[in-house]
């Protein structure tokens, strides 16, 4: 096999160079597939109502009930989810520098296994740009898509795991020769002046023609590490809090608000979601349904219930999430109790909100249960704004941030 092009000269390109690159990914990518699983599963998408991806058939075999504990399960996972993958883009770009070469090898297979292999390195490589692509539009809220996010992100990402698997079967003897062809401490004591290029390979990676070196590879892993570390640091600070909240300049969600009771951070406001304070007025009132007529509650009735506090935050999709807020209100499991099902199955939460992807969500037995689980009329010590949900908001302890509904105007609890 020779190479169709004599353009690709640099003299770091080699197999050990792309194994380097591919070892980080090969850990990255597998903690990205996995939190991105555990993402999906915990929308609870077995439940009525909840799929946004029907049709999904085996690819949710895995599904299982989505815990409550810790509370800060689905804020972690998500933290890491979408800062590794934004983490991940310099490997990614500098792992496709270092194999770009390959694409111009000629024939492109000469062996049912070759032809195999490349198939597989055109999807993982297809697949992985539609996976980083639409997951950071996604969280720059550019909702640029053809169809649904979460169902265009998860068939994507079977179909990058199916080929990652066949590419990492192929090429895992090579990589470990590779990596131990030469010493990652040699490498890094190394400058330009002392960097010569690899042995000749039979994958077409080496420079038949090199040219001199203009950096090292110590100078072309610390660039690469020095990109990811400085998107981090834009980036961290929108799932952690605290001080480094200051420093999520590319969150859209991760900014510091202001110091007030309900300036923490809004995924969607009500002006957008197109709820009204005369939708949310006086005149609103809750409606539980279940065994039996329906119970008709206004806000102050439901003050006037026993309730109940938890500290808890919010964690979207996006990765961003807000500090702990203290929230106030009545337990789901009592709203349960006084429609007759203490024990419920799953409640069905609609919103005063019409026509939204997330104008209705259903909660599962065990989120019922959690006595940290509420319908918040509170937060902070005083009444919900309009944007955090007023008059009436559910919090769920570990719930994705779409999940914990606002502007609530209807539960329906159903029996076991």
């Amino acid at each position: 096999m020779i190479s169709r092009s004599s353009h690709w000269r640099s003299p770091l390109r080699g197999p050990w160079l792309t194994s380097v690159l591919g070892l980080v990914l090969l850990v990255g990518m597998t903690v990205l597939f996995l939190t991105g699983l555990a993402s999906y599963a915990a929308y609870n998408p077995d439940l009525p109502g909840n799929d946004l991806t029907p049709g999904r058939g085996l690819l949710g075999w895995y599904l299982f009930a989505w815990p409550t504990r810790p509370v800060w399960l689905y804020r972690l996972n998500q933290g890491v989810h979408v800062t590794l993958g934004i983490v991940l883009v310099p490997v990614l770009l500098a792992k496709l520098w270092s194999v770009i070469p390959k694409l111009f090898i000629w024939p492109p297979a000469r062996s049912v296994a070759q032809a195999l292999e490349r198939a597989s390195l055109f999807l993982l490589v297809g697949s992985a740009i539609f996976e980083f692509a639409t997951g950071i539009i996604n969280i720059q809220y550019w909702y640029a898509f053809p169809g649904s996010f979460y169902s265009l992100h998860l068939y994507g990402a079977w179909v990058f795991i199916a080929a990652f698997t066949v590419h990492v079967a192929f090429r895992i003897p090579l990589m470990v020769r590779a990596l131990r062809s030469r010493s990652l401490r040699t490498e890094l004591r190394t400058g330009t002046a002392g960097t010569r290029p690899e042995p000749p390979d039979e994958h077409g990676l080496v420079a038949t023609d090199p040219a001199p070196p203009t950096m090292s590879r110590r100078g072309a892993l610390g660039l690469v590490g020095a990109g990811s570390l400085t998107l981090l640091v834009v980036t961290v600070g929108q799932s952690l809090g605290g001080p480094l909240r200051r420093t999520a300049l590319l969150a859209p969600r991760g900014q510091v608000l202001g110091d007030g009771p309900n300036d923490f951070q809004i995924n969607k406001t009500a002006a957008s979601a197109g709820v009204t304070a005369a939708r949310t007025g006086a005149d609103w009132r809750l409606e539980l349904r279940g065994d039996g007529e329906p119970l008709v509650l206004s806000r102050a009735e439901l003050l006037a219930l026993p309730q109940h506090d938890a500290e808890l935050p919010i964690a979207c999709v996006e990765g961003w999430s807000t500090d702990a807020q203290s929230w106030s209100g009545v337990r789901l499991i009592d709203l349960a109790g006084l429609v007759g099902l203490p024990g419920a199955a799953s409640v069905l939460v609609e919103s005063v909100e019409r026509g939204g992807a997330f104008a209705a969500a259903t909660l599962r037995r065990n989120q019922i249960l959690d006595p940290l689980s509420l319908l918040a009329l509170r937060v902070n010590g005083v009444d919900l704004s309009l944007d955090h949900g007023f008059p009436a908001r559910v919090i769920v302890p570990a719930n994705p941030g779409v999940h914990n509904t606002k502007w609530v105007a209807a539960m329906t609890f159903a029996p076991r």
